[in-house]
């Protein structure tokens, strides 16, 4: 069988048409571009059309930024338009990681280097890609922060920020209180005001080149920032000081845990000084404890003891059921009082007594005759007067943190309440409220708010709003006022008291001392002493509490703890120009001249933004990117508004590749003078101590990068040169 017989039958084989397979695969392409097309076409339309708005949105995210420009937070004064705190620009440090990449080693071992912290932890920061900012310094000082040299680390921004100064440490700390990192109020004033003292911050949208970089624009909208009003309190910075000064005395000479000074100018309730021991320094509250924030004048209670009697004395008087030459039996100090349901209980005095008179009781602190004479005040009058002093009820001061105290209701009150009550137990006070009821003896029966704001003015010291003394109500009458200072100046000169004596001026006062309920009962050994005066007793100026906590060394009664420490700060008072004549508070005027700020040595946009806070306007002159020296020279007085010249380098200097010219650092403090030819990469070299009074190589000469500069400093003002 042949192959040709084997497939006879077979169909013959199709031939393909290559024009019609080619037609076929065009006309595919065609629609598929044509669909591509379409597909590109709507989402065109979508895009372009639809949702526009985000996309355009998105766009302006690429190339443009918004730069918050901080509100410069307000000045706090004393009365008398002494600075107590105001603000400083510092510099902060911020990084990208997206940006940084591999240069994190390299800017993680500068700051370590300049900083002190370790390269891993800066490191860490640097890894957090997922973050498009972190910090890595806040607050740096600005000569610190010319060290890190920002402009030559790729993806590092470098901010100006403001940061609070506290002038006086730790005068007024508690009072005054703190702010946070990013310049929040947190207690004392600060956060009672914060909503002023902060201001609204503006912004700036900035245009974004090509390498990320911001550049302002006047084709973009700007706001800028509204700063925070200034504050005036009511203290003296004087009397605060003194407070402190001789709290701090005290509670040291008498192995005490803590004591506080409050101070009232009872015409008007104006809180004259206000001072809590151990203190804090506002200014670095890291690692303090945080028991210590607390203005205890304000947030404490603690059951005054015998400087209460004050109630009692001023119910009996004012109601004539007693006269001060009556007599009473003080049961040779020793009396048990027998109640309807209970043991009967006993009350002591200090000193064994025989017969006293009403006003030789408050002068020798008899608790016997005055629980005697609490039983012909009786339980409502009693209340009424403790109530009517504002006992029980917070005075309403402009500070965080007030309580009311705790003044029980006559319902609530058992057999032993009425004499308890009378002699200062049972019953819980703050310091401040019995400032005032003192102060409203002082002031002839009248109470007064206390209050420690007294003005609220504009950036530029502009009146805002004022506050005016406020009458609360009369307690007693002018006659019962002035019998109570007949006797409390009695106390002083011959009783309890008299450690508060003063040679030439008359004091009226009361001492206290109670023992601290703790863990349910009355622990022996363990005292809160008090003594509250004012003077001078015919017309009284000033109204002083002082109160020490435990006391354990010479003497725990508030005649032998509190009543020295009254007396050093009287002494001090009167002694001093202000007390014996009244002054108004005053507000800060614009037109006296105001010392120059130093801003040598730091960056322009640094020494700007601290004239502006300082009240004055910045003339820059030069090309330089620092402050060489200034007109008017630092520490002189101009008239706030005045333009300071500000010279930023030497202009037409030419300087050749690998030198630089010696920047003038005379006039500068060793650190400054260091820090500023560091920024250039000099070695220095120091002879002698205090400001720099030469320099070799001399202001503006041109010598190889790294070369050596000898400074030659001295203590005292003298003629400055270059040496040769």
């Amino acid at each position: 069988m042949t192959l040709n017989a084997v497939n006879r039958n077979a169909s013959p084989p199709t031939e393909s048409n290559p024009t019609k397979d080619s037609f076929s695969r065009m006309l595919l392409l065609k629609v598929a571009l044509l669909f591509f097309f379409g597909v590109v076409a709507l989402r065109l339309v979508h895009i372009q059309v639809i949702e526009a708005s985000k996309y355009q949105e998105i766009a302006k995210r690429q190339y443009e930024s918004k730069v918050v420009l901080a509100a410069e937070r307000g000045n706090i004064y004393d009365r008398n338009g002494k600075i107590l705190v105001s603000n400083s620009i510092y510099v902060s440090f911020g990084a990208d990681p997206r940006i940084v990449g591999s240069g994190a080693a390299d800017i993680a071992e500068r700051f370590a280097r300049i900083f002190g912290e370790p390269k891993s932890m800066y490191l860490a920061k640097l890894s957090n890609t997922k973050h498009k900012f972190v910090w890595l310094e806040r607050r740096v000082k600005p000569d610190v922060a010319r060290r890190v040299r920002a402009e030559e680390l790729e993806g590092v921004i470098q901010l100006n920020e403001p940061k609070r100064i506290y002038h006086y440490e730790t005068v007024a700390g508690q009072l005054l209180g703190f702010t946070d990192v990013d310049n929040k109020g947190l207690s004392g004033i600060e956060v009672q005001f914060d909503d002023r003292l902060r201001g609204i911050d503006g912004y700036a949208i900035m245009q974004r080149d090509g390498l990320g970089r911001r550049h302002p624009s006047v084709d973009y909208p700007r706001v800028d920032p509204a700063n925070g009003s200034n504050i005036v309190l009511t203290i003296d910075l004087e009397y605060q000081s003194i407070a402190e000064s001789e709290l701090r005395k005290g509670i040291e000479r008498n192995k005490a845990e803590s004591g506080l000074v409050v101070m009232l100018e009872p015409s008007t309730g104006a809180i004259l000084a206000m001072a809590n021991y151990p203190g804090i320094d506002p200014n670095n509250v890291v690692g303090t404890d945080a028991a210590l924030f607390k203005n205890r004048v304000i947030t404490d209670m603690f059951e005054p003891g015998s400087v209460f009697k004050v109630v009692a004395a001023s119910a009996a008087v004012e109601k004539s059921l007693v006269k001060l030459d009556q007599q009473f039996f003080a049961e040779n100090g020793t009396y048990y009082v027998k109640y309807a349901s209970g043991p009967p209980r006993k009350i002591t005095d200090t000193h064994p007594y025989n017969m006293l008179t009403f006003q030789e009781a408050i002068e020798h602190s008899s608790n016997i005759v005055v629980a005697k004479v609490s039983i012909l005040i009786g339980t409502e009058l009693l209340y009424t007067t403790a109530r009517n002093y504002g006992f029980g009820v917070a005075t309403g001061v402009e500070l965080p943190g007030e309580i009311n105290g705790e003044l029980k209701k006559p319902n609530q009150w058992s057999g032993a309440t009425l004499n308890s009550m009378a002699i200062g137990y049972e019953v819980g006070v703050t310091p401040i409220q019995l400032a005032a009821a003192y102060a409203a003896v002082a002031n002839n029966g009248v109470l007064m708010k206390p209050f420690i704001v007294k003005q609220e003015l504009t950036p530029h010291n502009e009146v805002l709003s004022e506050t005016h003394p406020q009458q609360i109500r009369k307690v007693i009458s002018r006659s019962t006022a002035q019998q109570l200072t007949k006797i409390f100046e009695g106390v002083v000169e011959r009783g309890t008291g008299v450690s508060a004596h003063h040679d030439n001026v008359s004091v009226a006062g009361k001492t206290g001392t109670s023992r601290k309920f703790i863990d349910g009962k009355y622990e022996v050994g363990n005292y809160t002493a008090s003594f509250v005066g004012y003077f001078p007793a015919e017309d009284p100026k000033v109204v002083c509490l002082v109160m020490l906590d435990h006391p354990r060394e010479g003497g725990y009664t508030g005649g032998f703890a509190s009543a020295p420490i009254f007396k050093a700060i009287a002494e001090k008072i009167i002694a001093s120009s202000s007390w014996t004549q009244k002054q108004e508070p005053t507000v800060i005027a614009e037109k006296q001249p105001i010392v120059v700020p130093d801003v040598a040595g730091l960056e322009i946009d640094v020494a700007s933004s601290i004239l502006s806070g300082s009240g004055f306007g910045a003339q820059p002159f030069g090309n330089g990117r620092v402050v060489l020296r200034q007109s008017p020279s630092p520490g002189t007085r101009a008239l706030p508004g005045t333009a300071i010249k500000i010279i930023t380098s030497e202009l037409d200097i030419k300087v050749p590749k690998g030198f630089a010219a010696v920047p003038d650092v005379r006039r500068m403090s060793i650190r400054r003078a260091i820090n500023r030819l560091s920024m250039d990469e000099f070695v220095v070299s120091v002879t002698g101590s205090g400001i720099v009074v030469g320099q070799v190589p001399g202001p503006g000469q041109q010598v190889k990068l790294g070369a050596r500069v000898l400074l030659r400093c001295e203590p005292k003002s003298v003629s400055l040169v270059a040496l040769n």
